[in-house]
């Protein structure tokens, strides 16, 4: 059943990283890979939010962090496209645009995530 959560989670959050990447893209027209920093970014934010609630507000719903958590959030955020992107702006020879990526993309999903946990132990 867990595996089954994880998969449905999962499913959903990647056809919901395209929707949200496909809205971004819309907007943004630069080579700047702005739809994935969003999209990692309000990751980070969510799992945050979710990790309090979760584990701090409804431990009931303990049950849900693979559907949630694992599932839909992993499938939603990133990584793996971030770490691509900078390895193609560095063979683009794109340097500032590299550094300028991994440094935001980890420091505003940083501070999204502190931010999301700082949220949901307010409300």
């Amino acid at each position: 059943m867990l595996y089954l959560m994880v998969a449905l989670g999962g499913a959903l959050g990647a056809v919901s990283r395209y929707a949200v990447a496909k809205w971004v893209n819309g907007f943004w027209q630069a080579p700047f890979p702005m739809a994935t920093l969003s999209i990692n970014v309000l990751g980070s934010f969510l799992m945050g939010i979710a990790f309090v609630i979760i584990s701090e507000r409804i431990p009931s719903l303990e049950s849900l962090r693979p559907f949630i958590m694992v599932g839909f959030l992993g499938a939603f955020t990133t990584f793996s496209t971030f770490s691509l992107e900078i390895v193609s702006l560095v063979n683009q020879q794109a340097w500032l645009s590299a550094l300028s990526y991994l440094s935001l993309s980890c420091l505003l999903g940083i501070l999204a995530l502190a931010a999301g946990v700082g949220l949901a132990r307010f409300i």
